[in-house]
């Protein structure tokens, strides 16, 4: 917004950027340690990033929902991939059948990446890749389509979510031991701090602990406790906290307890800037904390889903009030399929009435000195501060996945929390109270049944046609740099333009790393 012109109420009353107490002691945003935000203007100068999560089916079908979804106003792509792309198998492995294409688009290789992305200039848009075990994979094809369309690697804005101790912790979805995923995670650091330095290294994500049944005060210490480890990991590979942590993201969930969830926000900020200079940050960009949120699918309803609206639209005003720098929505019909066009629009529509008729964006930190508000972030804060110090105790957050200690503070609070929906002491409303009799619902997203056959014939058709000879030394180098010890992305990289598939790549790493049975 210019700066000469005012906002004002639809009164007419003027909207300040910041308010303060009369004493003016208070932090300001922008500010160490950024409780009230990390920018001094926040919204009032630029919004945040509006994605949508998608991705299904075949990378046709993908590509066609992004090209949609930029249409009507999304700011930024949100990749979703298959279970076989998230855990390292082509679609024609045989623990792939029944699920291709199903929780997400199913990426086999490189060509997969150059349809999925066909007609979309990489460095125009902002694209964040949820993918774990197979990030430095995904990655590398993503930077290989880039270097098609000659594309500039330094211009390249987005994030891969590559946080590997969540998926031990919370989701499963790893391939490799825990040490030996770190060190892929610290090569990934190490090639972008040259190669991509716009791009956000790690997303450590808060999303899947919460998802698996975590308290508001579990998916922060976790998250926190997580990113501290990724740090020292990455301090022990020699790189300057000061230039990597810059491109340290996070990514949030956000419930339904709208107050509870802001003072998570603010307590998630003013902590990682304390852990960010423990541990030798002097630079204040590297000790911003930087997010995305997404709405919580847990808390959608199969049952009377159109409220699942109203809880979405809680949810994202949450994030927004709490200074988030990315959002997502969620469809409103995501407890019974992916969604439909429909749902994902109303889910997009949701974030452009709160940025453009509510009112949130027009101040920084708009609950910033309720007594409420403070008085929780603090309280908020402190419980965090009690996991982290356990689990420093131990060793840090890599020793309390290997103890379980982790999972089970979250096995215990999933159970709990199930337990009081299931008594009626925690109401769900259209689930176990205020309940109607309802037919069953219509107009539900359909994947293509027909899409693990078509990548099948693509698969065939592309180890018929590659370069035999490059694609056998590609792999070669890549396990000999697995077993050197050198940075594995260049080697990855090469290895996806000589069109290994995704499969191959994994299996390379697995037959040096081995994998991991939790």
């Amino acid at each position: 917004m210019e700066e000469d012109k005012k906002i004002r109420t639809d009164s007419g009353i003027e909207v300040r950027s910041v308010y303060s107490k009369p004493s003016g002691m208070e932090e300001a945003p922008g500010k160490y340690p950024f409780t009230r935000g990390v920018q001094p203007e926040m919204y009032r100068s630029r919004l945040w990033t509006m994605r949508q999560y998608a991705g299904f089916s075949t990378a046709e079908a993908s590509n066609k929902r992004y090209h949609y979804l930029l249409n009507q106003g999304t700011t930024g792509l949100s990749v979703a991939f298959d279970l076989p792309t998230q855990i390292g198998y082509d679609s024609d492995h045989e623990l792939a059948e029944g699920e291709v294409g199903k929780a997400g688009v199913a990426i086999d290789s490189l060509q997969d990446m150059e349809i999925l992305f066909n007609g979309i200039r990489l460095e125009d848009v902002s694209t964040s890749m949820t993918i774990n075990s197979t990030a430095s994979i995904l990655l590398a094809m993503y930077v290989a389509v880039a270097r098609q369309q000659g594309a500039d690697l330094k211009k390249l804005r987005g994030t891969v979510q590559n946080d590997i101790l969540k998926e031990y912790a919370a989701r499963g979805t790893y391939i490799y031991p825990p040490r030996e995923s770190m060190r892929i995670i610290t090569d990934i650091f190490e090639y972008c701090s040259r190669e991509l330095p716009k791009w956000n290294t790690i997303s450590v994500s808060g999303y899947h602990i919460r998802e698996a049944g975590a308290t508001a005060v579990q998916e922060l210490a976790f998250t926190l406790a997580d990113g501290k480890a990724y740090l020292q990991a990455a301090i022990e590979k020699g790189l300057d906290i000061n230039v990597f942590a810059r491109r340290v993201s996070f990514f949030f969930n956000a419930h339904n307890n709208l107050f509870e969830e802001v003072a998570k926000f603010r307590a998630a900020r003013r902590m990682w800037a304390q852990i960010t200079q423990e541990l030798g940050a002097t630079e204040e960009r590297a000790m911003m904390l930087r997010f995305h949120t997404q709405t919580g699918g847990s808390t959608l309803t199969a049952q009377q889903p159109h409220n699942n609206i109203v809880r979405v639209t809680l949810q994202a005003l949450s994030a927004v009030l709490g200074g988030t720098q990315s959002l997502h929505t969620n469809g409103f019909d995501e407890a019974l399929a992916l969604p439909t066009e429909h749902a994902a629009r109303i889910a997009l529509r949701t974030q452009q009435v709160i940025a453009h008729e509510s009112g949130a964006a027009q101040t920084v930190d708009p609950l910033g000195g309720s007594y409420y508000i403070e008085q929780l972030t603090n309280e908020v804060e402190a419980a965090a501060w009690d996991y982290i110090r356990r689990i420093d105790k131990m060793g840090g957050a890599v020793a309390a996945i290997e103890a379980g200690y982790i999972q089970r503070e979250i096995a215990a609070s999933g159970y709990a929390y199930q337990r009081d929906i299931e008594n009626g002491e925690k109401v769900i409303v259209g689930q176990n109270a205020f309940t109607v009799e309802e037919s069953p619902f219509g107009d539900l997203h359909a994947v293509d049944e027909s899409a693990r056959e078509r990548q099948l014939a693509r698969l065939k058709e592309l180890r018929s046609r590659r370069d035999a000879a490059a694609h056998a030394g590609s792999l070669e180098a890549l396990a000999s740099a697995a077993r050197d010890g050198s940075n594995l992305m260049p080697r990855i990289l090469a290895a996806v333009e000589a069109y290994a598939t995704l499969g191959e790549i994994a299996d390379t790493l697995r037959g040096v790393f081995g994998e991991y049975q939790g």
